[in-house]
């Protein structure tokens, strides 16, 4: 009997393939594969950046679902019709905003009489600085000044009529993207499930298992990060207003406020809106004051930094300090302010989404098939 005879054909070697090392090989095939994802990821920022005033605003929608579908979720398994649920929500969302807005705006309001007193003696205090070395101005240089300065508005005055009608044309974005915002919130909390399920069955049916329990450890961490925030922003915010109250820093509640809506921007946040506080402070208190206060908005920022956000925030984000600060400085350069604020629950939910899609077995899938959808669940 004939001996079997090997079908199996080999491919004869390139010489060249051969002369080439395999370290080399390897790397060439990593950098192409680097190259793919990254023209993939400037693809999609450049969308974003000319869909920005669609971008933004859907993005924030998402990040106050967040927070809002859960405690609806929460109030509906407690026998809790679901549009009674979603006005509540609602009410808790809006509540606090009118409360953080009427708060500042009764304090600024009563402290109006303390903070003229003191604005005439900033004043009177900057004149001095302004007439001494290196500045040299005295009196009459600055009624100059402001002639000149009310000369050049007079012969510019079509060029601030254009910008404020550019104010006027941001004005209506703003508005555009509250609209955005509240439509967002709105249907995630009546019909997120749906939503969600629309959008998996866009992708072939191979990947609908995967990219679904991806898209709920997304929506996990997204939730578990804005809750977490809010909980640190609180903290920032007690602290240094505390801090300026004890020092009769005016508009100490003002201050809090900024602190809290600052330090929603991780770690640098806190910085810049701590700066502001100790600004402040320096203006209305004099140095010893604002010396004091710079003292109080670092003990609040080593608290953040080295007890607050490793015990809490990393946890969640589960992305190293150095990955947050990159993210949030990348951003605040390409969306200023905006891109700053969505910089880290954008980083945090991509990485859970692609550390689950990574994870993702068959049996895991089952499992979380049978579970039911809760306030860590997409919406």
């Amino acid at each position: 009997m004939q001996r079997g005879v090997n079908t199996m054909r080999r491919t004869p070697r390139d010489p060249a393939n051969d002369a080439i090392p395999p370290g080399l090989r390897i790397g060439a095939a990593f950098a192409w594969r680097l190259l793919v994802i990254g023209a993939a990821i400037g693809g999609v920022l450049a969308l974003a950046w000319v869909l920005s005033e669609v971008v933004v605003p859907f993005l924030i929608g998402v990040i106050l679902a967040a927070l809002l579908v859960p405690l609806s979720a929460f109030l509906q398994r407690h026998h809790c019709p679901k549009w009674l649920a979603i006005i509540v929500a609602w009410i808790v969302l809006l509540g606090v905003i009118a409360g953080l807005a009427s708060l500042v705006t009764e304090r600024v309001l009563n402290e109006i009489p303390t903070l003229q007193k003191q604005v005439a003696g900033v004043g009177d205090q900057l004149k001095s600085l302004l007439a001494t070395h290196p500045f040299g101005l005295d009196a009459a240089k600055v009624s100059r000044y402001m002639s000149e300065l009310g000369q050049w508005l007079q012969s510019h005055a079509s060029d601030v009529g254009l910008r404020a009608a550019a104010a006027g044309l941001r004005i209506m974005h703003m508005l555009e993207g509250i609209f955005i915002i509240i439509f967002v919130i709105l249907f995630a909390m009546i019909d997120g499930a749906e939503i969600w399920a629309w959008v998996t069955r866009l992708f072939p049916s191979r990947a609908r298992a995967r990219l679904d329990f991806a898209g709920h450890a997304g929506w996990h961490t997204l939730s578990a990060f804005a809750r977490v925030q809010i909980f640190v922003a609180a903290i920032d915010a007690v602290g240094n207003g505390v801090g300026a109250w004890l020092l009769g820093v005016p508009l100490a509640t003002p201050i809090a406020v900024i602190v809290f809506f600052g330090a929603l921007v991780p770690i640098l946040g806190s910085i810049v809106a701590g700066a502001a506080a100790v600004l402040i402070a320096f203006l209305f208190n004099g140095l010893d004051h604002a010396l004091i206060m710079l003292g109080v908005v670092l003990l609040v920022n080593q608290l953040e930094g080295n007890v607050l956000h490793p015990f809490l925030t990393g946890g969640v984000v589960k992305v190293h300090p150095l990955g947050v600060v990159v993210g949030v400085i990348a951003g605040a350069s390409v969306g200023g302010v905006a891109g700053a604020f969505l910089a880290v629950p954008v980083i945090a939910t991509a990485n859970a989404m692609i550390n689950a899609a990574a994870d993702y077995s068959s049996g895991a899938g089952a499992h979380h098939a049978s579970v039911p959808n809760d306030s860590t669940a997409t919406p």
